[in-house]
């Protein structure tokens, strides 16, 4: 069973997207093929879909055998979702806050990694991207449409203009790739950007081991402040510039270079040597 495309829905049930939460609906099925595709769902696997909507990507997904957990927020929406797709044996819906759900719960005592997939709102891409660091820094890919100047930010690399903190503390623990990139008349309504499909898989390692993953985000954050500073001055708000002279040195680092020339690997390098120094606490 295929359920009927987002505009047939919306008319069935009387609703409209609401811009304040940014729903607009994928209605290329396409993407929905591609985000499947890349989240590796398959019989046996877990996969959790975040801001289910109207259920087109979800009832893709289910297609495939995957257990598909739902988190949807928009009480109507989990009314079309619990009638469209209720009966199905391997949905389960979530009314739930994508930004405080449990994903560690959710991942736990699963035989094989679970996936991770949905369509982010743009003032949430952020939020949700660091709750699902925190929890499950581990495990299976992560598939997530976003806004494209995110995409090209998150899929940076060190020296490049779009590089930034987000993305060098995201790809210490995750390889980021792009799936395909999404025209705006793929979605019901249109936004106003397009929009990428990306794909962030764990690493079997970090790149780069630290003692306190929290003051390591602080120091990113920190360096990333003032981009333009040189990395000696950036560190200024986190210790004396004798300090930062000594982590640097300790990390073999020229205190001299931007902060957007370092890799993942040279910021954990930062961090172990504040951690080392007793200072490197968020």
């Amino acid at each position: 069973m295929t359920i009927d495309s987002p505009g047939a829905l919306l008319r069935r049930y009387g609703l409209q997207a609401r811009h304040s939460w940014g729903q607009n609906f994928l209605i290329a099925a396409e993407v929905h093929t591609a985000i499947a595709v890349a989240s590796e769902a398959r019989p046996g696997r877990r996969v959790i879909e975040i801001g289910a909507g109207l259920g087109t990507l979800t009832d893709r997904l289910l297609a495939t055998g995957a257990e598909v957990w739902a988190i949807e927020r928009d009480r109507d929406l989990c009314a079309v979702l619990r009638a469209e797709l209720g009966e199905r044996p391997n949905f389960v819906l979530h009314e739930a806050d994508a930004v405080r759900f449990d994903y560690a719960a959710a991942i736990a005592e699963q035989a094989e990694p679970v996936a991770i997939v949905g369509n982010l709102p743009y003032q949430l891409t952020g939020p949700l991207l660091f709750a699902l660091l925190e929890q499950v820094p581990t495990g299976g890919p992560w598939v997530v449409m976003v806004q494209k100047e995110v995409a090209d930010r998150l899929c940076a690399r060190p020296g490049e203009e779009d590089y930034g903190g987000v993305t060098a503390v995201l790809s210490r623990v995750r390889a980021i790739s792009r799936v395909r990139n999404v025209p705006r008349g793929c979605f019901l309504p249109a936004p106003r950007v397009d929009s990428a499909v990306i794909k962030l898989e764990a690493r079997p390692e970090p790149l780069g081991a630290v003692g306190d993953e929290a003051g390591l985000r602080h120091l990113v954050r920190a360096a990333f402040q003032q981009r333009r500073k040189v990395l000696i001055n950036s560190l200024a708000s986190l210790g004396s510039r004798a300090e930062a002279q000594a982590w640097c040195a300790a990390a073999g680092i020229d205190p001299g270079v931007r902060p957007e020339t370092l890799g993942p690997e040279q910021f954990a390098a930062l961090q172990r040597a504040r951690e080392a120094a007793g200072a490197g606490a968020a």
